[in-house]
């Protein structure tokens, strides 16, 4: 039945555009996110007769790095959800897959979450639809493992997870409309394993509270429109003091950004990235000027770029 099933959408077409994500935001250690616009698109098309094979093209970020087999993120996110949904693939099925990247790999903007997320939205197009949200959530949390980043490319806005990919949940608000990003883009890739690899296996008991605090705070105020308190949120005690050993200029530029003025700064991710929050443009620039500084006194390229929180997640896109 899933041969047939599949055969019938040979040469079938599927465009789905999906947003970058910064996860943590400070002191919300995997459990939140916000939406950036910064996009992937990825065009695949069902080759039901293809002996298995795989046709990627990358255009933009990733070109000379992302590879056309079955480790492909993507591949996993949209074959993981056809075989929730339907059973077993044929053998003979293949995908031809056009990217146009924007969101940098390994720099701590949800890359590998973005092309799972976008994997599970097109499969679940091929479907008809018959995944919900609930479902696209968990079969992408479990090929990628963190939900937070999964939640925002899917969701859009700020997120709020708990859970597992047996178990996850997730709550959604949409960032205020004045808020930008200030975002710091180093020409370092940052190993996400090895980042987690240097958080110690316990942490003091007051910077737990602190940190819970903060969370509260943080999310109580985003949810009231009182960005002023992002300041409490974007200030974390468990696993940034940690990893500005494998990351020395971390410490520097977030509290460059701070002294610019900027509503609350933080490492996105497991970086390299550093994300600003600002709501005007004087503050923007000074910002910018302030990242440029440490850089360059640090010796650090990088690239400085100010986006939008993106209030609406991974979306398939109309072909003509």
């Amino acid at each position: 039945m899933a041969a047939h099933w599949l055969a019938a959408l040979d040469g079938r077409r599927i465009v789905v555009e999906v947003p970058a994500s910064s996860a943590n935001l400070g002191a919300g250690y995997d459990c939140l996110g916000v939406a950036l616009a910064i996009t992937n698109r990825v065009d695949l098309e069902v080759r039901g007769w293809s002996r298995g094979l795989i046709e990627l093209t990358v255009d933009g970020e990733g070109a000379d790095e992302l590879t056309g087999n079955r480790d492909n993120r993507f591949v996993q996110g949209l074959e993981a959800a056809l075989v929730a949904a339907q059973g077993a693939l044929p053998a003979g099925v293949g995908w031809r897959i056009e990217m146009r990247n924007q969101i940098p790999l390994s720099r701590g903007l949800g890359s590998s979450a973005a092309a799972t997320v976008a994997g599970v939205v097109a499969a679940n197009a091929l479907l008809g639809g018959t995944l919900d949200t609930s479902a696209q959530l968990r079969i992408a949390t479990s090929v990628e493992g963190h939900p937070d980043n999964a939640a925002a490319a899917l969701l859009g806005g700020f997120v709020v997870v708990a859970g597992d990919a047996t178990n996850v949940e997730a709550i959604r608000f949409d960032a205020p409309r004045d808020l930008r990003a200030v975002l710091f883009i180093p020409e370092l890739c940052l190993s996400t394993t090895d980042m987690r690899r240097a958080l110690p296996k316990s942490i003091p008991l007051a910077d737990a509270v602190a940190n819970l605090g903060a969370v509260a705070m943080g999310v109580a105020g985003m949810a009231a429109g009182r960005t002023d308190l992002l300041r409490w949120l974007t200030v974390d005690r468990i696993h940034e003091p940690y990893r500005a050993a494998i990351y020395p200029q971390l410490p520097r530029l977030v509290q460059a950004a701070r002294d610019a003025g900027a509503l609350g700064a933080c490492l996105s991710g497991a970086g390299s990235t550093i994300l600003a929050f600002a709501d005007s443009m004087a503050d923007i620039t000074r910002i910018e000027g302030a990242f440029a500084a440490v850089a360059a006194d640090t010796d650090l390229p990088g690239r400085i770029t100010v986006v939008e929180p993106r209030n609406h997640g991974a979306r398939v896109v109309p072909t003509a």
